[in-house]
């Protein structure tokens, strides 16, 4: 069959439906980079001389990038490292969490690197859009330098028309994502070929010793050209991240086949354009094109940009549906946007933040020479800390020998570092946006994982032990009632304090008592036939343990109907469910500082209510408020 799979994965024409896929979903980023990334070096504050050695010199290096790090470093070996078929810094961070670290204390290490790496990501979904649509509309400076007024105020347009977008989902237009970006690759490798046959000397840019040769002269002046280097590389980690939506068959293929040849022809391109005009620094992506292709040229690349921009948006969503399983945010509403896809998804609070971030990056920096310096940071961040993540893959999970883990690493941390160090210098100029926000991040994403631990800490130390109330209830059994009371809870057992109030107060209890504990399993997807596990306790009482993965949403509802077949007999509209509602009071106690009490407790009153997040039936639900010291 043409386009069956087998056990190495998707082949034939199914492999190719996926691989013009990816090219439009993973490949959206590193394929908009041709916009920039040789005029960041030879143009702006930054720029160095055009001469024939620095073209050459610089090309070489690209060249030499996007084969150590794109070629091998993560379509060959990281694009390896997935968590049951998923990428990205959150699931290779749940992957490390497996791993047999005889010390705990750089496991805890490695894990806020993930974290701080996570909160990157976000700084990144706001900088991506950014950068991206503002290259492409300065080609109007190019075609007509009497628009150059309108380019901020049409970049905006685009972008709040993105945003506003997002609530209908990309499925309907995710269809002809992979064809326009194919057309812009081949756009691409015409426009540099149509250089390169000018002047095919620029060819000789694939040999290192360029690249040795110009650092050789000027490490200086090398060093600081690596920033703007760094941005032909800059869709590394979302090829990564969206590792699950393709596989890497696919993913591999649209590189190897389409986006590598032709940023490359690019890119030498514009190198060959520099070397017979070195008047064309001030935009050589736009100015290798005839006058007459300029407007359809920005309108693609518009096009080709929205969608670099959708992808990121859509990877932010998804890492925040990640966060909040994995306890690291408040519960969020999240939207499904197709009833088919399981990461369609679409969450509002995000969404708004995101683009009133890439509205104030657009004014506040004004062109998009001004946001590559914070672009290049806030990446080359992430792509150490995957980096070392993945020495500890290599080491506790591949069971590698340290000289092999050593190698590979090193090899990778040396041109990371460098990349990292040389994108340092700009943070004075705009590198210090994605740090500032990262570590706002940060600091909520890591107040809520401790505050919930505190939380669920305190309850237990109030809470009466589950046997000892049964045997109470046993003892002298209370008046029961038809129906069936869920207890929601996260410390098995304990009492729910729901349960102690009710009986308190109501002196009754239901014909049958459900306690319901939901965790999330560092892994993307929990089979079904394996999510629900009951525990009769007698009497009437059972316990039920659903478990999710990291990608999957909880659903009490679906678990009571899995649960029937495990000895629970109930009909959902029989049933009531208590929930918990508590008041957080910042104290002195040990555990969190003070102030990280009062985040904590801010963004649990904001937090999304359990009964949507947990699709709780509203009307059958009863809340029972306690107090809680911090």
């Amino acid at each position: 069959m043409a386009n069956a799979t087998n056990g190495n994965g998707p082949r034939g024409r199914y492999l190719l439906t996926l691989s013009l896929g990816a090219l439009g979903v993973v490949y959206g980023d590193i394929g908009t980079s041709p916009l920039y990334a040789i005029r960041e070096s030879f143009y702006g504050p930054h720029g160095i001389e055009v001469t024939r050695g620095n073209v050459l010199g610089v090309l070489s290096l690209i060249v030499w990038s996007l084969i150590i790090v794109i070629s091998i470093k993560y379509i060959t070996i990281i694009l390896r490292a997935d968590n049951k078929g998923e990428g990205g810094i959150l699931a290779l961070m749940a992957l490390v969490q497996h791993g047999r670290m005889d010390r705990a204390a750089p496991h805890r290490a490695f894990l806020m690197l993930g974290i701080f790496g996570t909160a990157l990501m976000y700084a990144d979904g706001a900088l991506t859009p950014t950068i991206s649509v503002l290259s492409a509309v300065e080609g109007l400076q190019i075609a007509a330098p009497a628009l150059a007024s309108w380019i901020i105020p049409l970049t905006l347009v685009i972008l709040v028309g993105l945003f506003m977008f997002q609530r209908r989902g990309t499925a309907g237009i995710g269809a002809v994502f992979g064809p326009v970006v194919l057309l812009w690759f081949v756009t691409l490798a015409v426009l540099g070929v149509s250089a390169i046959l000018r002047e095919p000397g620029v060819l000789a840019a694939v040999l290192p010793q360029h690249a040795v040769r110009f650092f050789g002269e000027n490490v200086a002046r090398g060093f600081i050209v690596l920033g703007a280097v760094y941005l032909v590389v800059t869709g590394g980690e979302a090829l990564y991240a969206d590792l699950g939506h393709f596989g890497h068959r696919a993913i591999q293929l649209a590189w190897f086949s389409t986006a590598l040849p032709a940023l490359l022809l690019n890119y030498f391109g514009q190198g060959a354009l520099l070397l017979r005009d070195p008047a064309a620094a001030v935009n050589p992506f736009y100015l290798l094109a005839p006058g007459w292709a300029l407007y359809p040229l920005i309108v693609l690349a518009t096009a080709a940009t929205i969608i670099a921009s959708q992808a990121v948006i859509s990877g932010a969503f998804s890492l925040t549906r990640q966060a909040v399983q994995l306890g690291y945010s408040p519960r969020v509403k999240i939207e499904h946007t197709s009833s088919r896809e399981i990461g369609q998804i679409y969450v509002p609070a995000v969404n708004w933040g995101l683009m009133l971030a890439t509205a104030g990056l657009v004014v506040g920096f004004g062109t998009s020479s001004n946001v590559a310096g914070a672009y290049g940071v806030a990446l080359s961040s992430v792509m150490v800390i995957t980096t070392l993540m993945f020495y500890l893959v290599s080491r506790e999970i591949w069971h590698w020998s340290f000289l092999q883990s050593a190698l590979v690493v090193g090899l990778f941390l040396t041109v990371d570092l460098a990349f990292l160090s040389a994108n340092a210098l700009k943070i004075p100029q705009g590198g210090w946006f994605p740090l500032v926000a990262g570590a706002v991040v940060f600091t909520l994403l890591i107040t809520w994982k401790r505050g919930r631990v505190l939380l669920y800490s305190r309850l237990r130390e109030r809470a009466v032990p589950l046997d000892i109330l049964l045997a109470d209830i046993i003892a002298e059994p209370p008046q029961r009632v038809p129906g069936t009371a869920v207890f929601m809870t996260p410390n098995e057992g304990s009492t729910p304090p729901a349960l102690v109030h009710n009986l308190a107060h109501n002196k009754v209890l239901h014909q049958q008592v459900i306690f319901l504990s939901v965790h999330t399993e560092d892994v993307p997807a929990v089979p079904p036939q394996q999510r629900v596990q009951v525990n009769d306790l007698g009497h009437g009482f059972y316990w039920v343990t659903a478990r999710y993965g990291f990608m999957q949403d909880p659903n009490v509802p679906d678990i009571l109907e899995r649960a029937k077949g495990q000895g629970v007999e109930s009909r959902l509209e029989a049933t009531t469910f208590f929930l918990g509602r508590e008041t957080l009071l910042a104290t002195e106690r040990p555990g969190m500082a003070r102030w990280r009490e009062h985040v904590f407790s801010f963004m649990s009153r904001n937090a999304q209510r359990a009964t949507a997040f947990y699709k709780i039936p509203p009307d059958q639900v009863f809340e029972v408020g306690v107090q809680v010291e911090m």
